[in-house]
């Protein structure tokens, strides 16, 4: 550019101008803040077993804060470690039927980092990262990241082992990661993970394995996919987790072995320069995960409750997914029809997820509930009304659409 058009650039105006063509294609996203004793029911959020709010959470938060203080005060290298992380650690090791496990301040960061120490450890006769187009955006952001010299990123069809297997097999590099999502977020479909595992395996590759929205949910009492499928302590399988979720605190955890653990406490970036898990969310996740042990119910519950939520809505002429876990996603294509759906479950005091671009592809936007282990009776009810007006308003929204074309 020559120094006037420079001068005559205006980059608050661009942003504008791309404000409004999210806009008009009904992908302009806004804050809802949730107020205090404001009476809706919640299906959008991720609470998997209803322990948001549950006293003994609170109390454990409170202790931790009073014991602790509010806040980790430094990275967990210098200050912000407690005694009280640690036995996080231990519990979420000894419970999941891992080796160890190492506590970052969130999901987020626990991906990215175990994406990204892992490769460049591994890069230096080459690495392959084989990734899942359906991936969460942290393991999708973590393996751009992971890019460079000598490591390769592969996009793989979604659940497809016979690509992962072909890319896997035809690769020049030494090492390889295999990265997946257990349960994929937004349709709650289940991963293939002894398939992946046995694949992986065969090629000599790591496993690295998302168990977000399948921690508290799945397997045995909760622990996850790869310890029902047998593989939590194969030393070729990594694990992450929230504690968001299922436990309904705040933050993140690496599951692997002594070998990973050393390596991202060693180099991992989001765990050395980051603010470690402060005190109060740690309190309440090893709360949490303790009422985990004692109430192993709660995730059939869950389970049971989401595949409810489903066939009302298949009831309703809705196209709803069949739910591997506690996630279903209503599709209704249109970004603006999603809106208008989740607007008017609104209006019926219930609150449901709305997923478009680039959340989701492009025709595929959709509403996402989730059933808590403790919805009642009266909750199904409640739902049900809320769903019938999402959908007879789809129905106005499609039959008005398809005049529009006639008349044209």
């Amino acid at each position: 550019m020559q120094a006037s058009t420079y001068q005559s650039f205006d980059p608050l105006a661009r942003l504008r101008a791309a404000a409004a063509e999210r806009a008009a294609a009904g992908l302009r996203r806004r804050l809802s803040p949730r107020q205090p004793g404001h009476q809706v029911l919640d299906l959008a959020s991720n609470d998997y077993l209803g322990l948001c709010g549950d006293p003994r959470l609170a109390e454990a938060a409170a202790l931790a804060a009073r014991t602790w203080g509010t806040g980790s005060t430094g990275s967990r290298l210098v200050t912000g470690t407690t005694a009280l992380h640690v036995q996080l650690e231990e519990e979420l090791a000894d419970f999941t039927g891992s080796p160890q496990a190492l506590v970052f301040s969130s999901g987020y960061l626990a991906n990215l980092s175990a994406v990204t120490a892992l490769a460049s450890a591994l890069s230096g006769d080459g690495l392959l990262i084989v990734s899942d187009e359906r991936n969460h955006a942290s393991l999708i952001d973590a393996c751009r990241l992971a890019r460079g010299r000598n490591v390769r990123l592969a996009v793989a069809p979604h659940r497809d082992l016979d690509a992962m297997d072909r890319t896997l097999a035809g690769r020049a590099e030494a090492a390889a990661l295999l990265v997946t999502d257990a349960v994929f977020s937004v349709s709650g479909g289940l991963a293939p993970v002894a398939a992946l595992h046995a694949l992986a395996r065969r090629h000599g590759a790591l496993l690295i394995l998302d168990e977000a929205h399948s921690f508290g949910v799945l397997g045995d009492g909760g622990r996850g996919v790869a310890h029902e499928a047998g593989i939590a302590a194969e030393p070729d399988v990594v694990r992450t987790v929230t504690l968001s979720k299922s436990l309904s605190g705040q933050g993140g955890a690496v599951l692997a072995a002594p070998e990973v653990i050393q390596t991202l406490t060693d180099t991992g970036r989001g765990f050395i320069f980051d603010t470690g898990l402060a005190p109060p969310s740690a309190g309440a996740a090893l709360a949490a995960l303790r009422v985990l042990r004692a109430e192993p119910d709660r995730p059939a519950l869950a389970l049971r409750n989401t595949a409810r939520l489903s066939g009302l809505a298949a009831d309703l002429g809705l196209t709803a997914t069949v739910p591997d876990a506690a996630v279903t996603s209503v599709i209704l294509g249109d970004p603006g029809m999603a809106l208008a759906a989740q607007q008017a479950c609104a209006d019926s005091r219930v609150r449901v997820g709305c997923f478009r671009p680039p959340s989701v592809p492009a025709g595929e936007a959709c509403l996402r509930l989730t059933g808590r282990a403790t919805l009642t009776n009266e909750d199904f009810r409640v739902a049900q009304q809320a769903l019938a007006v999402a959908a007879e308003h789809c129905d106005h929204c499609r039959n008005t659409a398809q005049a529009g074309r006639s008349a044209r």
